[in-house]
């Protein structure tokens, strides 16, 4: 399996994750010319611009430390963008999903982290 491929699968896991506590899923994979957010959810008067992050183990660090100051820059600015394009009264906060997933997708029972107002 290649990296777009695990991405993929990590995000829809995400999304599933999100779904199960409630969240209602607005978008994903948003790209403007800025960047790029996963995954476009809200809950509870906030909409959630949620960064997910999957690794085998965590060896190098957590996942969530992968989404450097840079990246968060980019999420700011995409985030705008979406606002931009998409009118509304909901509060926006930045999260980050860790996914720790030893066997890829043959991992039975992955290690999800939800990381709420992350940066």
């Amino acid at each position: 399996m290649d990296n777009r491929s695990r991405g993929a699968w990590g995000e829809a896991l995400a999304a599933e994750y999100l779904r199960r506590k409630g969240y209602a899923i607005l978008d994903r994979n948003y790209r403007c010319r800025f960047g790029e957010v996963d995954i476009v959810a809200s809950k509870d008067g906030f909409v959630a611009f949620v960064e997910v992050k999957l690794r085998k183990n965590s060896n190098y660090g957590t996942p969530a430390e992968a989404v450097t100051y840079s990246k968060q820059k980019k999420l700011r600015t995409t985030a705008l963008t979406w606002l931009q394009e998409h009118h509304g009264r909901l509060q926006p906060r930045f999260d980050v999903i860790e996914i720790l997933a030893p066997q890829g997708e043959a991992t039975k029972a992955p290690q999800i982290h939800h990381i709420t107002n992350a940066f």
